[in-house]
């Protein structure tokens, strides 16, 4: 009996390994601004944790895990890459819904200057914004995903925040001056 639960508990970790594929090509494309790249990323991140699915202990901790497993992938991926740069130029994503062109647009304007913002930041800045303010992740969950401080994870958010909102004012459009009058 105890056979036939390892077995179904492993099937059934195997399907939770499937459905966070999304979440790890998301962040995998947030780090390298390539599509490919973030695909054979979060492919290889699955194909790891799929092997050494034995290793975990604490099913709890799957994303914490999985993440790390990115971590380590894209980390092998920058040493063989010594010349690796980000892209400049995103790709548009166009959204399915009842909007009119105008409000896509603008909503893929919005993107690409947060895109570009973050491409600006530095890589570990990047790396820890993504995963606490995209992904969700604690701040221990975090250090222990990149194999650092908690200290660290928080200065380099509080940096990577604060370049952030600077760099996000100073992409902004130029406002309109409006010129107000009083009414007394």
């Amino acid at each position: 009996m105890s056979l036939l639960s390892l077995i179904s508990g492993e099937a059934s970790l195997r399907s939770q390994l499937k459905e966070r594929r999304a979440r790890l090509y998301r962040v995998a494309y947030s780090w390298c601004h390539d599509r490919t790249l973030a695909d054979d990323l979060a492919q290889e991140a699955l194909a790891r944790g799929l092997a050494r699915v034995h290793q975990l202990r604490d099913p709890a901790q799957l994303n914490s895990w999985l993440f790390k497993i990115l971590h380590n992938c894209w980390r092998d991926c920058f040493r063989c890459q010594k010349g690796f740069q980000d892209l400049d130029e995103l790709e548009d994503h166009h959204y399915a819904h009842d909007e009119t062109p105008e409000q896509l647009h603008s909503r893929s304007q919005k993107v690409n200057r947060v895109r570009a913002a973050v491409a600006l930041l530095p890589m570990g800045q990047r790396q820890v914004l993504t995963l606490v303010d995209l992904e969700e992740f604690s701040y221990n969950q975090v250090a222990d995903i990149l194999d650092i401080p908690v200290g660290t994870v928080m200065s380099r958010l509080c940096r990577g925040r604060q370049a952030l909102k600077v760099q996000l004012i100073e992409l902004a459009p130029a406002a309109k001056s409006v010129g107000l009058r009083s009414v007394k």
